[in-house]
């Protein structure tokens, strides 16, 4: 697979020592053109040691990792810091944005798969470390912030399918509950834990969870906090399927592979008419169908479709 970028505001420790360190590779090139056998020799064991240095230097700037897939028209989205759970923070929260602002913004990219790096956490909640230390303004910028974001996960116009690897609680439940679909491997854990830290949700789950189990189930784990297993989310309706570990990825570019075959306008307004709709009487969203079913007609994307199935072979559609 081809990178297609790590987005973050890097910190600026990493930044000064990224720097300081290209500096010197470029110092061992030089000197590699120029110098004698031996001098070669000595600087190209230096010159492996920096290559080195700067990966490691490069992965610990980066939180989130956004990688195309060369399997599907997809892209893979990691939340990468596995030594704290993939605990969100303003700047994961921050990279987040900007991989899926890219996603939406190219039209290549049909659908996306968000997990966790490491085999322990999708997304085990907030940083509690930097929440602690927030004053009511900040936390409540801080929840605003998180809020936009999965807003735009939620609203993206192209299936997000969650693959949850292990702990889903707090923002990381409510990440999940923003994506289209959620597939999860049967050792998670799902929770709105928040109550237990004398907070609220913050970043939709008072309104995500009653909207997916019902009120009564959203209340009882948001008033509890309790944490339930892979197979009571699935049983509530808070998860669509759950797999074995080693089938997680696989299964997710499965059903992405299946809504990618189809018209990239019509699973954009479909998306959008379900969503809009939530949010409205039946009876506006019933308008709102009707709207985006008119709108789909005068596509070329229709065209193909309906001669492709009067002909009885594959459409070919192009999201025109």
């Amino acid at each position: 697979m081809t990178s297609l970028g790590q987005h973050m505001l890097s910190p600026p420790a990493s930044i000064f020592w990224m720097t300081g360190l290209c500096g010197v590779l470029a110092f061992h090139c030089v000197h590699l053109a120029r110098g004698c056998g031996e001098c070669r020799a000595l600087h190209s064991v230096h010159l492996v040691m920096l290559v080195g240095m700067v990966y490691m230097f490069a992965a610990m700037a980066f939180q989130v990792t956004a990688v195309p897939s060369g399997l599907w028209l997809g892209l893979y989205v990691t939340v990468n810091r596995p030594n704290v759970l993939n605990a969100l923070n303003t700047p994961t929260w921050a990279d987040l944005r900007t991989a899926f602002e890219d996603a939406r913004d190219d039209a290549a990219i049909r659908g996306v798969i968000l997990t966790g790096a490491g085999d322990k956490a999708f997304i085990a909640g907030a940083d509690i470390g930097e929440l602690a230390q927030a004053t009511a303004f900040e936390a409540e910028k801080f929840s605003r912030f998180g809020q936009e974001v999965l807003d735009l996960i939620e609203n993206l116009g192209k299936p997000v399918i969650a693959a949850v690897n292990g702990f889903a609680l707090g923002g990381g439940c409510e990440t999940a509950m923003a994506c289209t679909i959620r597939i999860t491997v049967e050792s998670a854990k799902f929770g709105q834990p928040e109550v237990k830290l004398g907070l609220v949700p913050g970043g939709g789950g008072t309104q995500r969870l009653p909207r997916l189990v019902g009120k009564g189930r959203a209340l009882q784990l948001i008033l509890s906090g309790e944490m339930i297993s892979a197979q009571e989310a699935y049983r509530i309706g808070l998860v669509n399927e759950v797999v074995p570990a080693a089938d997680l990825v696989t299964r997710a570019e499965a059903i992405l592979n299946k809504i990618a075959a189809n018209a990239p306008i019509a699973v954009k307004l479909a998306l959008e008419a379900a969503n809009k709709g939530m949010e409205t009487s039946q009876s506006e969203g019933l308008l709102l169908e009707a709207s985006y079913f008119g709108l789909c007609a005068s596509t070329e994307d229709k065209k193909e479709g309906t001669s492709a199935f009067l002909e009885k072979r594959a459409p070919q559609f192009h999201g025109r």
